[in-house]
């Protein structure tokens, strides 16, 4: 049996969605910005896809901006309305993309806050809001943790940032809960928000950006002036409307995923409960992501257990998959209290509404004997 448990990752591509790159490939291979009905096709394309975008999050055509990825989403966004001198605010558990950029700003002079989490690695909203001052410019804030899946309350956050101070810009990144969880950009007053395709099944190096009408960020990167000269470079016209397509699917089925999700995790969770010396570091709470589930199991290295499953074909993470450096105890676990031998014995599980219970009893039994074999004396 084949499990796949690593959906934080990336996701298999439905299969709707590789037939559909495939044929625009062949059949739409027009550069949207050309004169020419070829062009005007592949625009056309483009277009729908866009109007696709906007409205799985509640907002116009022209406040999506599409790019490579939630990486790349997050560097434009956040860079995007920084400079030197400026105030801006995040969490201590974001992804890299935004850790390393901020780290990138405040060596060029930005002033930056990293705000502290609970142990299940919620922020406190005292604490924003006492972050919040005068030269503050951006709070960023993820919707799902990918490492732990805690759930942040965006539409609280975005109702203090908005109440404290109207001019800061509230930057999601939404890249663990786009098509999993619903969003609406205007009720949780969300200025940029962060999307990449391949969580939701769609294609790899293709995502888009959110930028509330009126804001005007600086570009990223250079050249023919696409995508309203907020991102040059002729659009990835395959992946876009695959990314769309996906979209459409996962927010038709986004109630009935949920409570498949939900299910699949807490039984789970019951099951676990028949090993010793493990920490479940995302329960089955309504703040926790049911598609994700962090597990400590004391005493052995994540990384061997990785392989043992793998050798019986099911696959894991110890964590961020974007992660450069996987020597590193993660910044995640350490945040939320975690010792140094319970973050190194550390698996992530993460689902998608194609894995069953089957699957489950079938990682139990595998877990059961690989943890006897490491923990043998």
């Amino acid at each position: 049996m084949q499990v796949y448990f690593d959906n934080g990752a990336t996701t298999q591509p439905f299969d709707e969605v590789v037939e559909l790159v495939a044929q625009t490939m062949k059949n739409n291979f027009g550069n949207p910005s050309s004169a020419h009905g070829l062009g005007l096709k592949a625009e056309k394309a483009l277009n729908e896809a866009r109007d696709v975008a906007a409205k799985t999050i509640n907002c116009t055509r022209d406040e999506i901006i599409f790019t490579s990825g939630g990486s790349e989403s997050n560097n434009f966004l956040v860079k995007g309305f920084t400079s030197a001198g400026a105030h801006i605010i995040t969490t201590e558990i974001e992804h890299p993309s935004i850790l390393n950029t901020f780290k990138d700003l405040e060596m060029v002079g930005a002033k930056v806050t990293y705000l502290k989490v609970d142990q299940y690695g919620r922020i406190s909203l005292k604490d924003l809001e006492n972050s919040i001052s005068n030269q503050t410019r951006l709070v960023s804030i993820m919707h799902v943790n990918n490492e732990i899946g805690t759930i942040q309350d965006i539409e609280s956050i975005g109702a203090l940032i908005k109440e404290k101070s109207p001019r800061v810009k509230f930057h999601v990144d939404a890249v663990q809960s786009y098509g999993k969880l619903k969003i609406d950009v205007k009720k949780a007053q969300i200025d940029l928000l962060s999307v990449s395709g391949h969580k939701i099944h769609g294609p790899r190096g293709v995502g888009f950006s959110y930028i509330k009408k009126g804001f005007y960020p600086k570009a990223l990167i250079s050249g023919g002036g696409q995508e309203r000269n907020f991102r040059s470079g002729t659009e990835n016209l395959p992946g876009i409307v695959g990314m769309a397509k996906a979209a459409e699917i996962m927010y038709t089925n986004i109630e009935k995923n949920y409570l498949k999700a939900k299910e699949l995790k807490e039984y789970f969770i019951e099951s676990l409960k028949s090993l010793k010396d493990i920490k479940i570091n995302s329960p089955s709470e309504e703040f926790f992501s049911p598609y994700i589930l962090s597990v400590s199991f004391l005493g052995v290295r994540g990384e061997v257990l990785l392989h043992l499953l793998e050798e019986k074909g099911i696959y894991v993470s110890t964590g961020s998959a974007c992660s450069s450096n996987h020597n590193a105890d993660s910044h995640v676990l350490k945040a939320i209290g975690l010792s140094t031998a319970q973050t190194k014995g550390t698996i992530r599980f993460s689902f998608s509404e194609f894995n069953t219970k089957e699957e489950v009893d079938y990682t139990m039994e595998v877990l059961e004997k690989s943890l006897k074999f490491l923990r043998r004396k």
